[in-house]
């Protein structure tokens, strides 16, 4: 009897093992997936117009952020319409993700362009905070045509891989993300815009290749940057935690469905339209 309830542990043991292991494989291959189709413009959300007629009596706003932020752009765009001219970067008419403080440091200037900035609103964090494995992967064109362009392509075909947190080595340690953090800020605020930091969203429990948590130590360092620099802060974190998964894209996805993305659009222009100038509100 001892040994046959011996062999009944062990098989339960090696079941649940296995589903455990099951699990993380499809939860990686799901955020995998949902990268790449970030990265390379298939994914729905970059289907559909993305240019607009820009009022040039209107103030200028500029989105700077990854994916949730391209989710939220054309939902900001619309509840600010006949308010502000809402921009983000773009590559060959598609939007950028703008990855992690590193793509920022070495792309901002590119992406302020010449055009004069009224608000700027802004992230980084998601990335930087993210495991990444040795597999290489397809990573899409991080910003508009430029002679820095090939040199980061080849940098990022190097060193980005899937998100692993087991595997995984850190994109972006959080003292440099800090420091990377504070010279961005410097460098935007030279612009002369009036400049709202989105703290960064929820990481939930099973992402593949982040930890829960972390994203509370990271925008603790971000709420240190802007307090120096005395910077508003527009809180998604607390916003997409109230959400308690409910807008998740799928269980444990970084990512948000339509209404998720409507939900965060609709703090996002409230906390836009405050900080445009008193005529246009």
């Amino acid at each position: 009897m001892k040994w046959l309830k011996s062999k009944k542990v062990m098989a339960l043991g090696v079941f649940l093992i296995g589903a455990i292991i099951a699990a993380l494989t499809i939860n990686t291959h799901q955020q995998a997936t949902s990268d790449k189709l970030q990265a390379t413009g298939d994914n729905p959300d970059f289907k559909g117009k993305w240019d607009f007629i820009a009022d040039p009596k209107l103030p200028n706003v500029l989105i700077i952020g990854d994916s949730v932020s391209i989710r939220y752009t054309r939902p900001v765009r619309e509840r600010l319409s006949g308010k502000a001219n809402v921009y983000r970067p773009m590559f060959d008419k598609n939007p950028v993700n703008c990855g992690d403080t590193r793509i920022g440091l070495w792309m901002l200037d590119e992406w302020l362009g010449a055009q004069k900035w009224d608000v700027i609103h802004f992230n980084w964090g998601l990335w930087d905070l993210c495991y990444r494995g040795p597999q290489l992967r397809a990573f899409g064109n991080p910003g508009k045509t430029s002679n820095k362009l090939p040199a980061l392509l080849d940098e990022y075909e190097k060193t980005v891989g899937d998100p692993d947190k087991f595997r995984g080595k850190l994109s972006v340690p959080l003292a440099e993300y800090e420091q990377n953090l504070d010279k961005l800020v410097t460098r935007l605020r030279a612009t002369g815009a009036t400049l709202i930091w989105a703290s960064t969203t929820v990481i939930p429990e099973g992402d593949a290749g982040r930890f829960a948590g972390d994203e509370i130590k990271y925008n603790e360092a971000a709420e240190r940057i802007m307090k120096k620099h005395g910077i508003t802060t527009g809180d998604l974190y607390a916003l997409t935690k109230s959400f308690s998964g409910k807008f998740s894209e799928y269980p444990n996805s970084v990512h948000f469905t339509v209404i998720g993305s409507e939900k965060i659009a609709e703090q996002v222009a409230e906390t836009i339209k405050r900080a445009l100038p008193t005529a246009t509100q």
